[in-house]
């Protein structure tokens, strides 16, 4: 069984530049291509729940989050989300009390752009993902936060605490 439980929903991290519309949109999740660059070597079992904009996201994916933590065999996730609703998620995973550290994660520049932030956020949430206590958080910027305890400045481009 793998150590940590990787769980793929799409926002920009997974984003990719189609020139022929001139759009961002989804094709394929960019984690495989995140790990293998940051030669990542943890146990890691990946697993690709959607690929859709958090702004799009309905209630029944957060569902499908939610109930793959509740079923997940491993006691350490990370959830790779899209930045505008992830704390919602978080509100919602919280609301289970799963007993489990659950971090989510995105990236404010898809990592298919040049200078994007989804491998240093990946990577810090796996990292924070082994040393956390069980609960529920966000993790950006080189910052871990309580998912009841921080919000998304859009002015800026960061989480940081309310």
């Amino acid at each position: 069984m793998a150590f940590i439980s990787l769980f793929t929903t799409g926002g920009t991290l997974d984003k990719q530049y189609n020139e022929y519309e001139g759009q961002l949109g989804f094709s394929k999740t960019s984690i495989h291509g995140i790990i293998k660059n940051s030669r990542i070597t943890l146990d890691i079992n990946i697993e690709e729940l959607m690929l859709v904009d958090s702004l799009d996201m309905s209630c029944l994916e957060r569902e499908r989050i939610v109930k793959a933590c509740v079923i997940c065999k491993t006691d350490k996730i990370v959830i790779t989300h899209g930045t505008d609703t992830m704390v919602e998620t978080a509100r919602e995973i919280a609301q289970k009390k799963i007993n489990k550290t659950i971090i989510l994660t995105g990236a404010m520049i898809p990592y298919s752009i040049k200078k994007s932030d989804a491998i240093f956020n990946i990577s810090s949430a796996l990292s924070f993902c082994q040393v956390l206590d069980n609960g529920v958080y966000i993790v950006m910027n080189g910052r871990y936060f309580l998912w009841n305890n921080v919000k998304k400045n859009k002015e800026f481009g960061v989480f940081e605490s309310l």
